[in-house]
Parts: C-alpha cells; sequence; structure tokens
C-alpha cells in the first residue's frame, strides 16, 4: 500500500530539506547540460511525481506543469510552474493528448506494479502524438545492496522490466541509457556544479558510477 499525502509530507522533509540547497544545484546543473536536449524550448512540460520540483524549476519550457500526490508540490514549485495534487495513475486535471513532454524520476520503486503500468496508460492518455516520457529510475541490478535503504522502496526495477513494461502499454524506446547517474545525491555523484557538470561529459564514468537507468520513450503510433 502506497504511503498518503500526509505521510509523504513528512518522510520526504526528513529525507531531503537538509540538502535541498546542493541538490536544487545539482539539478540545475543536469537540466541545462542534459535533459534540456529532450525539451523544446516552447513544449509543454509535465513533472508527474515531482517531489521537491528540482526538475521542473530548473527546465526551460513554454508551459511547466508539476504533480504529485505530496501537497507539498504546491510550495516547493516556482513562480510560473502550475501545481496539482494527483494520483499519478488518475491525472483528472490533465486533458488528453495535451503534453509534450512527461518527466518521472525515482518515482516507480515507491508504487506497485500495477500502479506503474496504470501510470503509463495515464501518461499516454496526456502526451501529444510524437510526445516524449523521460524516465529517470533507480537501476536494481546496479544498486542492489542499497536499493532497499529507503523505508518506502516496495518495487524492485531494472532497465530490462521497464523495456518490459514499455512494451506492454505501446510504447517505443528511442533511448535507454542502462547506467547513467548515480544512486542518490548522497552517493558518489560527484559535488559541486563544475565536477556534475564534468560528469555528464564523459559517459565513461557512467558505466562505473551509474546506478540509475535513463530512458526516453514515445507512444506508439496507431
Amino acid at each position: 500500500m502506497e504511503l498518503e499525502s500526509n505521510g509523504l509530507k513528512a518522510l520526504y522533509r526528513n529525507r531531503f530539506d537538509k540538502e535541498s540547497e546542493q541538490r536544487q544545484e545539482t539539478w540545475d546543473v543536469l537540466c541545462k547540460h542534459f535533459f534540456q536536449q529532450w525539451v523544446p524550448a516552447d513544449a509543454v512540460v509535465l513533472d508527474l511525481a515531482a517531489g521537491h520540483c528540482e526538475f521542473i524549476n530548473n527546465i526551460k519550457a513554454g508551459r511547466r506543469i508539476a504533480v504529485d500526490l505530496n501537497p507539498d508540490v504546491k510550495v516547493r514549485a516556482a513562480s510560473g510552474v502550475q501545481t496539482h495534487v494527483l494520483r499519478s495513475d488518475d491525472m483528472v486535471d490533465i486533458a488528453e493528448q495535451s503534453i509534450d513532454v512527461v518527466f518521472i524520476s525515482n518515482f516507480f520503486e515507491h508504487v506497485s506494479r500495477e500502479v506503474i503500468l496504470a501510470t503509463l496508460v495515464e501518461v499516454r492518455r496526456v502526451l501529444r502524438p510524437g510526445g516524449r516520457l523521460l524516465v529517470l529510475q533507480p537501476n536494481v541490478r546496479y544498486c542492489a545492496r542499497d536499493y532497499w535503504q529507503f523505508f518506502d522502496h516496495i518495487t524492485p526495477v531494472d532497465d530490462r522490466a521497464l523495456l518490459e513494461a514499455f512494451a506492454a502499454t505501446g510504447y517505443d524506446v528511442v533511448k535507454n541509457i542502462p547506467r547513467f547517474l548515480p544512486y542518490t545525491t548522497k552517493s558518489r555523484l560527484p559535488n559541486g556544479p563544475a565536477l556534475v557538470k564534468l560528469y555528464l561529459r564523459v559517459p565513461l564514468a557512467w558505466r562505473v558510477l551509474g546506478a540509475q537507468a535513463f530512458m526516453v520513450v514515445t507512444p506508439k503510433q496507431d
């Protein structure tokens, strides 16, 4: 059973608030020097399970939307970011085929397999034809020792399982990087914007330090 909104508020405040500034600096670099290539400047972007809004606050886009079950999303989002407190598999306030890019980071490990599949179906509903889903996900086959260190991790997910989930819900895979970022910001990700930028420029380092998969998929055309 997934944690409800009040439980999420307490859990994530305890986990992340002390390192909030460092995380924002890291995500500023990640967006500018990696994720932005997948997001056109005029795109409508939805950050699903947005958490502390590190991605949506730092990405450049024509319209930015943050969705999370945690009500804190309303105070975490930057000025100009629209917020909705919604389930990932029931985004009732988001119109069909209204979104160009959906971003999901470090979320699927927190929910059941049934919710993962239902979320992917719901993302297909809101994406425009030719739209993209970007997924950044801890890859359990490279971080199995530490995967369960967090109390709210309930489903083991790796890149191979995600490929099956995408196929089952009607997506084509555009990009698949099984090893990209380290497991957490508390692990071996270089500290400081300059070192993070350097890390992004050296894919060989990803093969050693990377424990999160990055995938880009697009809905199959009927």
